[in-house]
This record gives C-alpha cells, structure tokens and sequence, in this order.
C-alpha cells in the first residue's frame, strides 16, 4: 500500500483496539493500546498503538501525535527497567515501501542485548502467549 489511502477498519489493530481480537496487554488508557508483539523481533517487543483512527504518521492529528509520544517514552522507559536491555530501539513505519505491514499508526518499542541480532520485521517466529504475559507483567510492573 501507497503512503496514502483510505482507512481499513478491518485492520488487525483496530480489531484489537475494539476488542474484537485480544491481545497481551501492556497499558490502555483514552490515547493507546501498548501491546505485546506476537512476532517479536526481540523478547520484549511491545507495540504503542494509538487508538485514533490514523493509518500512519501524517494522518493523526497533532493531540494523538503528542499523546502516543508521550506513552513511547513511558512504555521504553518501563522496558528499560522491567527487562534490562543493553538498549531501546524505537521504530515507526509509514507506507508499505518503508516498511509498514498493518496500515494503523503504531510504534515498536524493542529492547536490544549486546550480541543479539534483531528478527527481521514481521518475519521472526510467533511468540508463545504465556512468555508475551510474563514479559508484560514485568514491563507492567516497572510502569
């Protein structure tokens, strides 16, 4: 899909933001839903997905924008301390050519180890559910 186009209300995220699909909460308040990444291309791997109806970066309004910042920083910061990562890598990705594979505004927040390669975007293994909840209790925890 192109940098623009219309919104797809079928899309994985805005399922999950309806609860039609679950998922391994982190945090949701008014602003986003901070998920466990099902594919995670490191252990941690939490998505901040802001619940504005927005498929990338220049469609979300300026209040979203400022809101889901502010939850990235908080959701890395308690990564940081709740998993001990040598560092934070954090990603956003607009249009299909840059990456983008579900068309709704979301970021990565992705812990790194010294040593450990990162798993390609989309492509790495399904995590098992009950590690993705015992990685968000810690990720919780340190909130």
């Amino acid at each position: 899909m192109s940098l623009h186009g219309d919104y797809d209300d079928e899309n994985v995220f805005a399922k999950m933001i309806s609860g039609q699909i679950p998922a391994v909460t982190v945090h949701e308040d008014e602003h986003v839903l901070c998920v466990m990444d099902i594919f995670p291309q490191s252990p941690g791997h939490t998505l901040v997905i802001p619940k504005e109806r927005a498929r990338n970066l220049l469609e979300l309004s300026d209040e979203a924008a400022q809101a889901a910042i502010t939850r990235v920083k908080a959701i890395a910061k308690a990564v940081a301390r709740g998993l001990d990562p040598d560092g934070v890598t954090v990603t956003q990705f607009n249009g299909a050519p840059a990456g983008q594979s579900i068309f709704h505004i979301h970021f990565h927040v992705i812990p790194r180890y010294t040593g450990q390669a990162i798993g390609e975007h989309g492509q790495s293994g399904q995590a098992n559910t009950e590690t993705l909840k015992a990685q968000a209790e810690k990720i919780k925890a340190a909130l």
